[in-house]
């Protein structure tokens, strides 16, 4: 069975149906027509045998309506020509009744992306699913082969994605876009002497099938990765300083984002409430973002509201410089939008010229987090706990794994307290950033 790629084939039908959303609404409404397709497959193996295979195909169009300060917002999956009057009607009749509200309203007109990018995020591939059983399955044979301690697969994943957006609005914008994303991922599970177990995984994403690792790099990565886990120890509780791996360091800037975000900063839900223009990092410490960086992840022409976006400088020299705002918390703040109606873009953070040996030289004596687990983070006040395991650290050197440990403090004093970040930049996600060093946490053990 060939699978091909239909994005361009159905683009033409479903701008139709936008355009005609669009000029089925009469004056003095205001409106915005957003339609998202996403169509894709997921295979799962395990084994080497073929678990699950899913194809999706899904269809989403959203008309949102302002009268005045009036917003009525209704969702469909029923394409169907003759069902758009009602699904305005709908609209109409929840904004005639909602509450008014003087920051509601379409994207400043000045701020649209009238002009699109093409950047390059469209990558068909036309595939064989036989193929893509047999790419998947690899994955999980090179890992179970690769150490007799490799005892149990939890299967290998394949993941094919494409995403078609048209976005249209009242003010003259009409602009839409495609594209592309693949993954592979696989798991396993490791048993020592002992007989105690240890789980991990490894993966690689890219909006181009022919940029995907080998299925036999993942399966490689993923046995070393699940064998370096075996035997830990659990160690005293201690304060200490800590190093995140470059897989997990994003998840630090993800609190950032939470943190500068306009609806927790409107609604003055977040430890950074009084601190933009000032120092929150080391002054060495800067974020760039960059949302027109051809065939990135994290690159997008325009936000969920049409707005353009732009480079832009969130952190330079440590200092705090700029709230990630949409129309809506831009008019509760009484600023301008920034693009960010949805969510951030490709964030590069600089590193030191430093590699991660190094950096675990420049520790001495702490521990490396690898995982994390739990949701410990109160955003109001920065407090921060979270489960996590890694690899204990003494006179430079990784001695062994460590598990069942909490470490804690606040996000605050843990962005002050940077030491260092290591040239090993994580590409995979939207955040670029090597592995960070912070020079004090309280770690809760045995």
């Amino acid at each position: 069975m060939i699978i091909i790629n239909d994005a361009i084939e159905k683009y033409d039908y479903l701008k139709n149906i936008a355009y005609k959303t669009l000029n089925s609404i009469s004056s003095p409404a205001e409106a915005q027509i957003s339609i998202i397709r996403t169509t894709g497959i997921n295979i799962s193996t395990r084994y080497g045998n073929l678990e699950n295979i899913e194809f999706h195909n899904d269809n989403i169009l959203t008309v949102t309506l302002y009268l005045k300060q009036n917003k009525g917002h209704v969702t469909s999956n029923d394409f169907n020509e003759k069902k758009i009057p009602d699904i305005i009607s709908k609209a109409l009749n929840i904004a005639r009744y909602s509450s008014p509200d003087p920051c509601s309203g379409l994207a400043n007109k000045s701020l649209l992306a009238y002009h699109n990018l093409d950047l390059d995020l469209f990558h068909p591939f036309e595939y064989n699913i036989k193929d893509v059983i047999d790419f998947t399955a690899h994955a999980e044979n090179i890992a179970l082969k690769y150490d007799k301690q490799i005892i149990q697969t939890e299967g290998a994943i394949f993941n094919s994605l494409t995403i078609t957006k048209i976005l249209a609005n009242t003010h003259g914008f009409f602009q839409g876009y495609h594209s592309t994303q693949y993954s592979l991922s696989c798991g396993v599970i490791a048993k020592n002497n002992n007989d105690t177990m240890e789980r991990n995984y490894d993966y690689t994403t890219n909006r181009s099938m022919k940029k995907l690792c080998s299925s036999e790099k993942i399966g490689e990565r993923c046995a070393r990765r699940t064998l370096k886990k075996l035997n830990p120890k659990k160690i005293v509780t201690i304060e200490s300083p800590i190093l995140f791996s470059a897989e997990i360091a994003a998840s630090l800037f993800n609190h950032l984002i939470h943190a500068i975000h306009g609806k927790n900063v409107y609604k003055k839900s977040t430890f950074l409430l009084n601190d933009l223009g000032k120092i929150i990092f080391p002054n060495w410490l800067c974020i760039k973002e960059r949302p027109h960086v051809p065939a990135e992840i994290g690159s997008a022409p325009f936000d969920n509201e049409g707005v353009k976006t732009t480079d832009r400088t969130i952190i330079k020299n440590g200092m705090l410089c700029t709230w990630l705002l949409d129309s809506y918390s831009a008019r509760k703040l009484k600023l301008h939008s920034t693009g960010h109606a949805n969510n951030i873009y490709n964030w590069y953070v600089n590193c030191n010229n430093i590699n991660l040996i190094q950096l675990i030289k420049k520790m001495d004596r702490g521990i490396i987090i690898t995982d994390l687990m739990g949701q410990g983070i109160n955003i109001i006040t920065g407090d921060y706990s979270r489960g996590a395991t890694g690899f204990w650290v003494q006179n430079g050197k990784i001695k062994h794994p460590v598990h069942e440990i909490t470490i804690s403090g606040n996000l605050k004093d843990m962005f002050l307290n940077i030491i260092s970040i290591s040239n090993d930049i994580e590409t995979r996600s939207n955040i670029k950033c090597g592995s960070i060093l912070i020079s004090s946490m309280m770690i809760a053990g045995k």
